[in-house]
């Protein structure tokens, strides 16, 4: 039979056929698409988050409420237990075993906020968002966190936000551009979350910044410094002041203690730094100082402290400013162990570490910096004590700062509970909160308002070497 003599097929099988089509693309292109911008970790700009949304891919493993243990230096079988009854939804046998755990560990800021969590998941609760770089700089992480931690325990230990208890979701971000670029879109997407308390290096806040501001969500940092943020956005805040504040007594000082030709060896990489470096200069030269100008870049690989250390003395300094990116101090602690003890150390705020004084020892001693708060700013402050009580030791200024952006938001979320309401809360003229020394109060800039303490490496008895407040 030939094929011009085939029957053709009665127009009802085509009628049936296309709709089959259609159906199936109605049915599985949408889910294909989707699983595909899950992987990416990417929202389209303006577009409305999804209520709920849990994170996928690589960016899981760097996001818990509770479900996973991202510091891993503070782990127990009690922790571990306690992580795997919260991602079963047991939340009673979760608080028993978080609580176990900090018998153990009660320094552990990661027990803390999980239990509080856990606590607030069997009520109407408001969540949070924290973004620390445990992979890179475990130790600042945790400094961050005992903030955050601390203003958690007390407002959920107290009554809550209007009734409401307070979930603070902890990010790994490693205080990489690359990371938390995905991450800030990641947090954008869920509407639950109100605000993000971070970034920690000014690199990684002046990535998250663009998408926060652009996502109408607000974004606090406790430890950011850079110039490029103040004024950045309406929806970006920090708990420190301006750099420029913050560098100006130390110049002041320098000069005034006789050593007025100062080089500098600070981080390219580092724009909180470079920030800091400028703003060092500027009020040196403003107090009679000079810079000496010497070629010393801890960013580079080529980086070499014996030429550094023998550049500025040839030259005259008097004096040696570092200023180092935060997951960068080991080199500024080996600058200061090449110098061994030929010129006066003035460091940026980024030297105030617990790891410059364990490796630095009697290569710092003397070491100069300033920090925006320390234990002994505000005697009749009640929050040295409680966080010594709660983690069993003296804090630092980033634990202080990151317990006031907490507060911050925390006195916004009485006024709103919307992404919006919380922005115009905190950006009001008359807004104003209690923190860990002083009131916290933001300029229109974003910036906070308030002054440095400039302290002092000295060695002090039984206790090794510390930072006291220069007298």
């Amino acid at each position: 039979m030939s094929q011009d003599n085939k029957k053709s097929p009665p127009p009802i099988f085509f009628i049936i056929a296309f709709f089959l089509v259609a159906f199936g693309a109605f049915k599985f292109l949408p889910g294909l698409f989707a699983s595909k911008s899950s992987d990416t970790s990417t929202s389209t700009p303006g577009s409305t988050p999804k209520a709920g949304a849990s994170p996928s891919g690589a960016i899981a493993t760097r996001i818990s409420l509770g479900n996973q243990i991202l510091l891993t230096s503070q782990t127990t079988p009690d922790k571990q237990a306690g992580i795997e009854a919260f991602k079963s939804g047991d939340f009673s046998t979760a608080i028993q075993k978080f609580q176990a755990s900090l018998k153990q560990t009660r320094n552990d800021p990661e027990s803390v906020i999980y239990l509080n969590n856990a606590t607030a998941s069997s009520g109407y609760s408001l969540k949070i968002a924290v973004s620390v770089p445990i992979g890179s700089n475990p130790n600042v992480a945790q400094e961050i966190l005992r903030g955050v931690a601390q203003a958690q325990d007390e407002i959920n230990n107290s009554g809550g936000i209007n009734g409401a208890k307070l979930q603070v979701e902890i990010v790994n971000d490693d205080n990489s551009p690359d990371v938390v670029r995905d991450v800030a879109k990641e947090l954008t997407k869920d509407a639950n979350i109100l605000a993000v308390i971070g970034h920690n290096a000014s690199n990684a806040s002046l990535e998250a910044a663009p998408i926060y501001q652009q996502e109408k969500l607000v974004m606090v940092t406790p430890t950011s410094f850079a110039n490029n943020l103040s004024g950045f956005g309406s929806y970006i805040f920090r708990t420190v002041p301006n750099i420029s504040i913050m560098a100006a007594p130390l110049a002041e000082y320098a000069v005034k203690t006789g050593k007025t030709n100062i080089a500098i060896c600070y981080d390219s990489q580092a724009p909180d730094n470079i920030s800091f470096k400028d703003e060092f200069v500027a009020a040196l030269t403003a107090a009679g100082g000079k810079l000496v100008p010497t070629v010393c870049d801890f960013s580079v690989p080529s980086f070499n402290p014996e030429s550094a250390i023998a550049d500025a003395v040839s030259k005259g300094a008097q004096g040696l400013m570092l200023a180092p990116h935060i997951d960068r101090i080991d080199r500024a602690i080996l600058l200061a162990r090449t110098n061994q003890g030929k010129l006066p150390l003035y460091g940026s705020t980024t030297m105030y570490t617990f790891q410059t004084l364990k490796d630095g020892q009697n290569s710092v001693d003397g070491l100069v910096l300033p920090v925006p708060w320390h234990p002994e700013t505000n005697p009749g402050s009640t929050f040295p004590k409680n966080a010594t009580q709660l983690w069993g030791g003296v804090v630092n200024w980033r634990t202080a700062t990151s317990f006031d952006a907490t507060q911050a938001v925390i006195a916004g979320l009485r006024k709103s509970t919307t992404r919006e309401g919380l922005q115009q809360a905190l950006k009001s003229t008359s807004f104003t909160t209690p923190g860990a020394s002083e009131d916290v109060k933001f300029l229109p800039t974003g910036d906070r308002a308030g002054k440095p303490i400039l302290v002092q490496v000295k060695l002090g008895g039984s206790s090794g070497y510390n930072f006291v407040p220069l007298r």
